[in-house]
């Protein structure tokens, strides 16, 4: 076989980068697929042509171009031969860093100016077939996040708002929307994903939600910076440098959006938003199919999280009615997570940053404490008094407050 392999893509860029080794993705000129499969490469794509090394397991693709053919990102027609060039190849890729391809022998091939790029810490696109493909747009946001100081070239931000007007980004499909979402949240710094999705307009057509919180003021003495926007930018990053798990920076972003609709006349004050919140990120979930265990945690810390905040001043029978509308007695781990976002909440405020949040460790204490009851043998002793099912539930309630009371 007179094949020629090249590694492409976020492998090349990241050893150039000095980062540790990701996936690599190979691309071979002058082959079929029928001299690929004689050679024990498995066929895996479906919509172009994929294959599995027989012996490392790495993807391999025939370099192949591409054709806009109807609108969103399936919308190619997809053309892979012997005779496609891999500067051909390298032509269809979104952005010059990805552009770049090592041979077997190391030599590397950039006809776009990608380790230029690389070195000017700058995102630029290779082609104006960018705007061809919306998931590019949110591909770029994600790397935005993860890469904190690079920039995105003027041009090609120009082309981001192309995207957006002329309706590419309403062709994207949940799933879609949802892997890169959920990739950019788990970035270094996922605000820098939502600011540029804001910039070019994206954001309003994605999560319309989110994107009204900016500009929308909040009280200034528990939110020095203010705005809801810029609040819940702080937030998620807070998440991110308390390395909180996706479904934690899934509630953060989604905790506060009932403030986007408080009337204006009530401003800056917020009275009922949890609520209004919670059914804001049901909606978003639904739209973007948003994975259960993501959405359960954005509706419970929607709900609870004023309450979680102002936890100490409750007493001990309260503290077990938040906590059983927390199902923190069924699912310890969730009411977990809840904590930390709420501690994300607090900390997520100019000047707040370094400050300790009592009520998590306090929280998580209590809960134990009333975790410790033996609700057996109170349900038992109940049954005995002759009480029936509320009666004993409320038994339950009362020997877990006593718990609670006496940690108190």
């Amino acid at each position: 076989m007179s094949a020629r392999f090249y590694v492409v893509g976020g492998a090349v860029r990241d050893a150039l980068l000095g980062l540790p080794a990701s996936d690599r993705d190979w691309v071979v000129v002058g082959s079929t697929p029928q001299e690929l499969v004689a050679a024990g490469f498995r066929p895996v794509g479906r919509d172009f042509p994929v294959f599995l090394h027989p012996e490392t397991g790495e993807e391999v693709a025939l370099a192949r171009t591409e054709r806009k053919s109807a609108p969103g990102y399936r919308g190619f027609t997809i053309h892979a031969d012997p005779s496609v060039t891999l500067e051909e190849d390298l032509l269809r890729r979104d952005l010059t860093i990805n552009a770049i391809a090592r041979a077997e022998d190391g030599t590397l091939v950039d006809p776009h100016g990608g380790q230029r790029d690389l070195q000017a810490r700058v995102l630029r696109h290779v082609s104006e077939a960018f705007v061809e493909d919306p998931v590019r747009l949110l591909r770029l946001a994600r790397l935005a996040a993860r890469f904190t100081d690079f920039t995105v070239a003027p041009e090609t931000e120009a082309l981001l708002e192309r995207l957006v007007a002329d309706g590419e980004v309403d062709a994207l499909v949940p799933e879609r929307v949802w892997q890169e979402l959920s990739r950019g949240l788990m970035e270094a710094r996922p605000s820098r994903m939502f600011e540029i999705l804001r910039r070019c307009g994206a954001l309003a057509r994605l999560l319309p939600e989110l994107d009204r919180l900016w500009g929308v003021p909040q009280p200034p003495e528990h939110h020095p910076e203010v705005d809801c926007g810029v609040h819940t930018m702080l937030v998620l990053d807070m998440a991110a440098r308390l390395q909180a798990p996706l479904t934690v920076r899934w509630a953060c972003l989604m905790h506060d959006l009932g403030k986007g609709t408080t009337p204006a006349e009530v401003l800056p004050r917020h009275l009922g938003h949890e609520g209004r919140s919670a059914v804001l990120a049901q909606a978003v979930a639904e739209r973007w199919r948003v994975p259960n265990p993501c959405r359960e945690l954005a509706d419970l810390v929607a709900r609870e999280h004023g309450n979680i905040h102002r936890s100490a001043e409750f007493g001990a029978a309260a503290v077990v009615r938040l906590l059983e509308r927390c199902d923190a007695f069924r699912r310890p781990e969730r009411f977990a997570e809840a904590l930390l976002a709420c501690e994300c909440d607090a900390r997520g405020r100019t000047g707040h940053e370094d400050r300790p949040y009592p009520p998590r460790e306090r929280l998580a204490a209590l809960l134990e404490a009333a975790r410790g009851v033996d609700t057996a043998a109170v349900a038992a002793a109940a049954a005995a008094r002759g009480a029936k099912g509320p009666q004993i539930a409320a038994a339950i309630q009362l020997a877990r407050a006593d718990a609670v009371g006496a940690a108190l």
